[in-house]
C-alpha cells in the first residue's frame, strides 16, 4: 500500500529532541512526496472523534525547530484503549483524514495505543523512544530521546546546589521526578557527583519504608561531619515513592485525598518528609542542621536539546520514515550501534497489556561506580574511632 498521508503526535510528557523527531519525520516525508500531518495534543482529540486539531507540515514551519525546546505540537496523556469508544473514535477520525501511517512519539505510556492502531487496524505505525526517564524497555545502553539533555539540565541546577550548599553551610535534599525508575536521579547525581543518590532499585524487596530512606539520608550527614563537611546534596528519586506500603502511605494524614478519601500518592510531599524526619533524629542526637528540600525535573523537561538528542532526534525521524516506506508496521525504532534497528511493539507489552520498564541494574559496575563515590554510612566505617 502506498503512503500519501502520515500523521505524527507526541504523548506522554514533553522530551527535549521532540521538535526534531516531528521535524525530520516532515522534511523526509516531503522529500518523498508524502503529506505530513501534525495532530495536535496527541491523541486526545482524535479519541473525541474530532478532526479539525491537525494541520499540514511544512518544511518552512519546521526547518529550524530541531533546536528548540518544548513540543510544538503539544501532547497529551491520552490512552485510547481506555474504552473501546476512544479507540473507536481515534480510528475513524484518522480514516476521515485519510491517514495511511502514524509515527507516535512516546515513552511505555504510549506503547499500548501505538501497538492497538498497529495491531487491529490497516495503518502502519512506529513509535519514536522519547523520555527524560529513560525507562522504556530497550537494550543497554541504548538511551530514550530526551534524557541526556535532562540530565545535562539537571547537573547544571546540581552545581548550584552543591556551591549554594558549601557557601551557606546547609543541606539540600533534592527530589527528581522520573516515576518509578531512578535513571535520571542516578544519571544528574553520578555525573554531578552529588553527596548521595538514592534510587528505589538499590532496595531488595517490593516495599520501600520512609524510615529506611531517612537511615541513609541521615548517615550520609554524620559520615559528611565526622568528614569536617557540614553541607552536601542529596537527591532522591521521585519512584521511591511507588514502593511506599499502603499503610504507611495511608499514615501521611496531611497528603491530598481523592473523591473517595484515599491519599494521593502523586501529591507526597517526599522531600519535605524526609527532611523533617531527618531534622528530627538529627536534633535528638544534639545536631542542628539547615536542610532545604527542592523537587528537580520539570524545568528540564522542556529544555533546548542538547547537540547529541539534536543529532538522535533525526536520525529516528529519519529512521521511522524509512521503516514504513519499507512497509513496517507495529514497531519501536531504535539506532543501535549507529544503525536502524526495529523493536516489535508486541515485545514491550507485558501481560497486562502496559508498556515494559527498564529499570536501573544495580549489578552493573557503572552502578556501582556512582556508590564508590557516595558518601554513605556503612559498616566498616563503625570501626573507624572517627
Amino acid at each position: 500500500m502506498a503512503i500519501k498521508r502520515i500523521g505524527i503526535l507526541v504523548g506522554g510528557g514533553p522530551a527535549p529532541g521532540t521538535n526534531g523527531v516531528i521535524s525530520a519525520v516532515a522534511i523526509e516525508a516531503i522529500r518523498v512526496g508524502i503529506v505530513p500531518i501534525g495532530f495536535t495534543d496527541g491523541f486526545d482529540w482524535l479519541a473525541q472523534r474530532y478532526t479539525d486539531e491537525q494541520h499540514e507540515l511544512t518544511i518552512d514551519e519546521v526547518s529550524r525547530i530541531h533546536v528548540d525546546g518544548g513540543v510544538l505540537l503539544g501532547t497529551s496523556r491520552r490512552d485510547i484503549t481506555e474504552s473501546p469508544e476512544s479507540f473507536d473514535n481515534t480510528v475513524a477520525a484518522l480514516s476521515k483524514l485519510k491517514i495511511d501511517a502514524l509515527v507516535c512519539i512516546g515513552g511505555d505510556d504510549m506503547v499500548r495505543s501505538s501497538a492497538a492502531i498497529a495491531s487491529r487496524t490497516g495503518i502502519r505505525v512506529v513509535q519514536v523512544p522519547k523520555s527524560i526517564d529513560n525507562d522504556l524497555r530497550m537494550p543497554l545502553p541504548v538511551p530514550t530521546l530526551g534524557y541526556e539533555t535532562a540530565r545535562h539540565a539537571g547537573v547544571a541546577v546540581m552545581k548550584n546546589l552543591m556551591e549554594d550548599a558549601r557557601t551557606t553551610g546547609r543541606w539540600y535534599l533534592g527530589v527528581t521526578i522520573g516515576r518509578p525508575t531512578g535513571h535520571l536521579a542516578l544519571g544528574i547525581g553520578k555525573a554531578a557527583s552529588a553527596t548521595c543518590t538514592i534510587i528505589p532499585e538499590e532496595f531488595a524487596g517490593d516495599v520501600i519504608t520512609l524510615a529506611e530512606i531517612v537511615d541513609v539520608v541521615e548517615g550520609s550527614i554524620i559520615k559528611r561531619r565526622a568528614m569536617g563537611k557540614g553541607y552536601g546534596v542529596v537527591l532522591l528519586a521521585e519512584g521511591l515513592i511507588d514502593r511506599f506500603s499502603p499503610r504507611e502511605i495511608a499514615e501521611l494524614q496531611d497528603a491530598d485525598r481523592d473523591a473517595h478519601g484515599n491519599v494521593r500518592v502523586t501529591e507526597i510531599d517526599l522531600g519535605r518528609k524526609v527532611k523533617n524526619e531527618v531534622q528530627m533524629r538529627l536534633e535528638q542526637r544534639g545536631v542542628k542542621v539547615t536542610i532545604v528540600d527542592k523537587t528537580i525535573g520539570y524545568e528540564l523537561r522542556c529544555a533546548p536539546p542538547i547537540p547529541v538528542d539534536a543529532e538522535y532526534a533525526r536520525d529516528l525521524g529519519y529512521a521511522a520514515v524509512t521503516h514504513l516506506l519499507g512497509g513496517g508496521t507495529g514497531a519501536l525504532v531504535t539506532i543501535q550501534g549507529g544503525e536502524f534497528a526495529p523493536i516489535p511493539l508486541a515485545e514491550l507489552l507485558d501481560a497486562t497489556g502496559t508498556g515494559r520498564r527498564r529499570a536501573v541494574d544495580v549489578t552493573t559496575e557503572s552502578y556501582q561506580v556512582a556508590r564508590e563515590y557516595m558518601v554513605r554510612l556503612g559498616p566498616r566505617d563503625f570501626s573507624d574511632p572517627a
